[in-house]
């Protein structure tokens, strides 16, 4: 990225670095915020592949997949690389196109990606497959050499996550369990909310004890920072296995 705003006068591209910064320091916390910081960037210097990438993100991040998805088509024209390609990918089935989705899991710029790319790639054709209700066919196609290895990648825990919630939403709660359980296994950053789902599977409420104080009228034993309640729950909770932002 700095090499790429050498091409720019040293303020104008000290002014577009110090906003992607921000847009990199807020698109986990504040996405809005972000996007706002990416907008100027965008405006400053649109003919940077780096600043269009950057605003393919922030546009991602909050739900605007038709200017993201531009913004990454930009991209990739001035890079020539396929990077882009599975996120490129999932705005598509934001924008309720999962028949897309699927083409692009089957072009040949796939077979271009890098392993992580590749994952990604995969997890973007389940959710797609789920789209349509093909269960099934989300199912086999997260069935991978990369699901089954012991070793722990970083995409990992999102792909053991992933294969578990198909498994769940296809009613096959046994197997879900276990790879909820494998999925926190590879979770050392609590990238995912496994924890909580297995928890629930098993029948397991967290419940804070102040605020349950408050609302009963302090009639319950405070037991400190909360209390785990038996409960008996058939409904099944809701979570996009890609992690798709408010999916």
């Amino acid at each position: 990225m700095r090499q790429e705003l050498q091409s720019l006068p040293k303020g104008l591209a000290e002014d577009v670095a110090k906003n992607l910064v921000m847009v990199a320091n807020l698109i986990d916390e504040d996405p809005e915020k972000a996007y706002a910081y990416a907008r100027i960037a965008l405006r400053l210097a649109s003919r940077v592949a780096a600043v269009r990438e950057a605003a393919g993100f922030a546009a991602y991040a909050t739900q605007k997949y038709s200017e993201a998805l531009a913004e990454f088509r930009a991209a990739r024209r001035m890079t020539g690389t396929v990077e882009l390609w599975p996120v490129m990918a999932d705005c598509e089935r934001g924008l309720g196109r999962p028949e897309r989705a699927l083409a692009m899991a089957g072009e040949p710029e796939v077979q271009k990606l890098d392993k992580a790319g590749q994952v990604e790639m995969r997890l973007v054709a389940a959710g797609a497959r789920r789209d349509m209700g093909q269960l099934d066919a989300a199912i086999v196609t997260l069935q991978s050499p990369e699901l089954a290895s012991s070793s722990v990648q970083p995409w990992t825990a999102r792909l053991r996550y992933a294969y578990a919630d198909a498994l769940l939403a296809a009613g096959r709660e046994d197997e879900a369990r276990e790879w909820f359980a494998k999925a926190i296994e590879a979770d050392k950053d609590g990238a995912t909310d496994a924890s909580d789902r297995l928890a629930e599977l098993d029948g397991v409420e967290f419940v804070d004890a102040l605020q349950d104080d408050e609302h009963d009228g302090g009639d319950n034993t405070d037991t400190g920072s909360g209390e785990v309640k038996d409960v008996d729950t058939d409904a099944q909770p809701t979570s996009d296995p890609d992690g798709r932002p408010g999916e």
